[in-house]
């Protein structure tokens, strides 16, 4: 197999701060490559020297002759005074557009990353952000190419054009080298990993399951220098294993020594203490919209529809891009009115503390330095049973005590966007509305957010494209597919994607950027989705009964024990309380069951 790239003994610094440390390594045909590391640690610095757009300090970078590649990088350089077709199709040297849409490889392309909906008579001067991004890599990807490099390429697409692009590299027979925190396309994508770590590069074989695993050993071994970082890796690994299979090679990584390793590890959060919680937080009525119609731009979001929320409820909400989804968290957040004239109505419950991270990054103190910004918000804040300090919680959410007395006037972007969430949960909200939240972070800041979140007692809705934190994080998927209506999937993404596959072309005049608007399922699916919801209804009620028989047990033996009476009492109201939703959705569904 020939070798396309290689770094030899390359070191690389900005400043005093060295990114890369004697680094030798290769990119052979046909690898698929994904780069990890923490925010700032060097990843897009080694795939630029890898691509030859910065030069190493010291050290040799070779090429293979003749070689094909293309990079994109988060620098986006378009032509200013160019059109779209231009920007897109000048790497292929086409002159006619009969050339390029003769080629079904091309035509996919343009298909894929929604560039003809875009429209290719466009200047790229008036785009946005994301739309520029989109062009740049239509761009990278045009050509044939031997390799191609991405730095974080999922940017800025839905989750159907994450799986639209996952899907064309595995297709594609060069080899990939991509930075991304998308945990989903790592282990989908890659069959190699590298992680970059204080001017190192480790390799591990596998994708991204595959690195979890080797971590996790790594870290048992290196004995107790690493706690913290020990027990969130075995955190991750018992959630993995717990989950539908990994695709990972398991053999490799000693399997029998991992579940060693997380044999007495709890599930990643118990659902029936939080929710008992949530109720007593929260009370019964969290968050409604009865009868309610939004419309906007000429197009009907809603149509007198009602959703409730209730406490410790933990939702995903999906939809292609244009689809409303940042509209209806609007909408909840009591930011944006419904249509007036309508009988409709939003009801907020009167415990309620709402917390609503945005997509935009809000103005944040710029004359402070970010642990003052943080305890400006509260010194402290209780997570379930964990107190955190201010500083406690700026370090779980990527900012170590050297970084935290930096001024925010001085941080990057995605340093403000974590210090925009910091400060949103110092405010101990109930309720918490989140749009895009995994924008701009690192796995490692990933899984601490996450290890976080399995703790926090309230309810949740999440606006995200990362499909592995809409599983891990959230109980419940709802989907705006373009009908009015808000639709709960039972099957969770997967199922939302066999929607839109599925879905005739002239069903709903939602715009979408990848492949066919959604539209109503047919009926067969829907009598199969009513099933599986049955089955995972009664797995919950079996679970809550269960837990009820424990409780009056323990109520018995507690009985002399005011306090512990008093506790265990209001823990099985709230199990009470939650067996009689579920008994009342189980109804609803067995009806739509037959």
């Amino acid at each position: 197999m020939a070798n396309l790239v290689n770094l030899e003994a390359v070191s690389k610094s900005y400043g005093v701060r060295p990114l890369l440390s004697s680094v030798s390594l290769g990119v052979d045909e046909g690898d698929r490559i994904g780069v990890v590391g923490l925010n700032g640690g060097g990843k897009t610095t080694l795939l630029e020297v890898l691509a030859g757009v910065e030069a190493p300090d010291t050290g040799r970078v070779s090429q293979n002759r003749g070689l094909r590649a293309a990079v994109l990088t988060q620098r986006i350089e378009l032509p200013e005074l160019a059109s779209v077709r231009h920007a897109v199709l000048d790497p292929l040297g086409v002159t006619s557009e009969y050339e390029w849409a003769a080629d079904p490889r091309v035509r996919g392309i343009l298909d894929g990353l929604g560039i003809t909906a875009l429209g290719l008579d466009r200047p790229v001067t008036g785009l946005s952000g994301g739309e520029r991004r989109r062009v740049a890599l239509a761009a990278a990807l045009v050509p044939e190419l031997d390799l191609v490099m991405l730095d974080e390429p999922t940017n800025h697409l839905d989750v159907e054009g994450v799986r639209w692009l996952a899907e064309h590299l595995l297709a594609r027979r060069c080899a990939v080298v991509v930075v991304t925190h998308d945990r989903w396309f790592l282990d989908t994508v890659c069959t190699r990993t590298w992680e970059v770590t204080e001017g190192r590069v480790d390799g591990y074989d596998g994708g991204y399951a595959d690195w979890v695993y080797a971590r996790a050993e790594r870290l048992r071994l290196a004995g107790a220098a690493e706690d913290r970082r020990r027990n969130l890796a075995r955190k991750e690994l018992a959630w993995l294993r717990r989950g539908p299979p990994a695709r990972s090679s398991k053999p490799r990584y000693r399997i029998e020594a991992a579940e060693a390793l997380i044999a007495d590890v709890p599930p990643p959060r118990d659902n029936v203490e939080l929710l008992a919680f949530a109720r007593r937080r929260l009370g019964r009525t969290v968050l409604e919209l009865e009868d309610v119609t939004v419309t906007i731009a000429g197009r009907r979001l809603l149509d007198t529809e009602t959703w409730r929320i209730g406490p410790g409820e933990r939702i995903g909400l999906v939809g292609i891009n244009g689809s409303g989804k940042t509209t209806l968290l609007r909408l909840l957040a009591g930011e944006l009115a419904p249509d007036e004239g309508r009988c409709g109505r939003r009801v907020q419950g009167q415990t309620v503390f709402l917390g609503h991270l945005h997509q935009e990054l809000e103005d944040l103190p710029e004359s402070l330095r970010v642990l003052e910004a943080v305890e400006e918000v509260a010194s402290r804040i209780t997570l379930g049973r964990r107190e955190l300090s201010a500083s406690q919680l700026a370090e779980r959410l990527g900012f170590p005590p050297s970084r935290q007395w930096t001024a925010v006037a001085d941080l990057s972007g995605g340093e403000r966007r974590r210090l925009q969430l910091t400060r949103l949960l110092m405010a101990e909200p109930n309720v918490l509305l989140l749009d895009e939240p995994t924008n701009d972070l690192d796995i490692d800041t990933l899984q601490q957010l996450e290890d976080l979140l399995d703790g926090w007692p309230g309810s949740l809705v999440v606006v995200s494209h990362d499909r592995y934190f809409v599983d891990r994080v959230c109980d419940t998927v709802v989907a705006l597919l373009g009908d009015g209506r808000i639709t709960h999937l039972p099957g969770g993404i997967e199922e939302y994607l066999a929607r839109r596959d599925s879905a005739p072309a002239d069903s709903s005049e939602l715009p979408s950027f990848f492949g066919a608007p959604a539209g109503a399922p047919k009926e067969a699916a829907q009598l199969r989705a009513a099933r599986k919801e049955l089955a995972r209804l009664e797995r919950q009620l079996e679970r809550l009964a269960g837990r009820e028989a424990q409780l009056q047990q323990q109520i018995t033996q507690q009985a002399a024990d005011p306090v512990a009476f008093r506790e265990l009492d209001g823990e099985l109201r709230g199990v009470l309380a939650a067996k009689s939703d579920l008994e009342t959705r189980w109804l609803e569904v067995a009806d739509a069951a037959g």
